[in-house]
């Protein structure tokens, strides 16, 4: 992997201050690899909402480039003009805008129905002033029955303004190179940057692909389930698997790679140095 080769790390914000002091030490660990920017998922309202300000904060504070994720699903357009302007004074410039999940039996998405339509307030309320990455999903929204909307919808999301995205976790490579060719052909031109999520739990990861839909191919489910409690077969499987995933998708001309920590460094670093950073 080449040093100019982007790369990001995901964290999630902490709930407790024993998790927050971790974080920072899981920060200082990666920056190690001169990430691009470290993003922080979004909690939507209340106190949730408050520890993803801190931690976009503290990383900040610490000297990188914080991006955390703004969801508008039930949101006003007076409250995101409030968080946008509560980051601005902070200096932080760079977002990652999506729509977020309805709440269990709601199908009102509140004035922003769509990740499209928060990106366009974006760029009408703050002109060019943030760097706007969207959500992009190679094996389609689990919502989303038709591939040709979800496709759609993406494209959607680039014209109202988007800078970038950054995809869902896979595992299968042909379905991110098909996804790109599928976008460029509706004319999106920005870098789609693939999501990669280390095995840190197979049980749990198993588990996150199952709700949203992902694809493990079989093999490696088999050999998963088959180290049973081997902790250290499945680290080790699942370092070469994540890794060959990566080296794949370099090759064949992914813009950069985005890693899902789980508020972790160890497993996201070693992908990283066996790369070649």
């Amino acid at each position: 992997m080449s040093p100019t080769q982007p790369i990001s790390f995901e964290f999630f914000p902490p709930n407790t201050p024993v998790g927050s002091e971790k974080l920072q030490t899981v920060v200082a660990e990666l920056a190690a690899v001169r990430p691009e920017f470290f993003s922080v998922t979004y909690g939507a309202g209340g106190a949730t909402r408050e520890k993803t300000w801190a931690a976009v904060q503290a990383i900040a504070a610490a000297g990188h480039d914080a991006a955390p994720h703004l969801s508008c699903v039930g949101a006003t357009r007076e409250g995101i003009a409030e968080i946008l302007a509560t980051y601005r004074a902070q200096g932080i410039r760079r977002l990652v805008a999506l729509r977020g999940d309805l709440p269990s039996g709601t199908a009102v998405a509140g004035e922003f129905p769509y990740a499209a339509d928060l990106v366009r307030f974006i760029r009408e309320t703050q002109g060019q002033d943030w760097h706007v990455e969207v959500a992009a999903y190679p094996e389609y929204h689990p919502e989303q029955r038709y591939a040709r909307r979800d496709l759609q919808h993406f494209a959607d999301k680039v014209k109202a303004g988007a800078d970038a995205a950054i995809t869902q976790f896979f595992f299968n490579a042909d379905a991110y190179f098909h996804f790109v060719e599928e976008v460029q052909r509706l004319g999106v031109a920005v870098p789609v940057v693939p999501g990669i999520m280390p095995i840190h739990n197979y049980a749990r990861i198993a588990q996150f692909a199952a709700r949203d839909g992902i694809e493990i191919p079989r093999w490696v489910a088999l050999k998963m389930e088959g180290y049973l409690d081997d902790a250290a077969s499945i680290r080790a499987f699942g370092l070469d698997v994540v890794t060959r995933l990566c080296e794949r998708l370099l090759a064949g001309g992914a813009p950069g790679l985005h890693f899902y920590t789980l508020n972790q460094s160890a497993l996201s670093l070693e992908i990283c140095h066996r790369l070649g950073r």
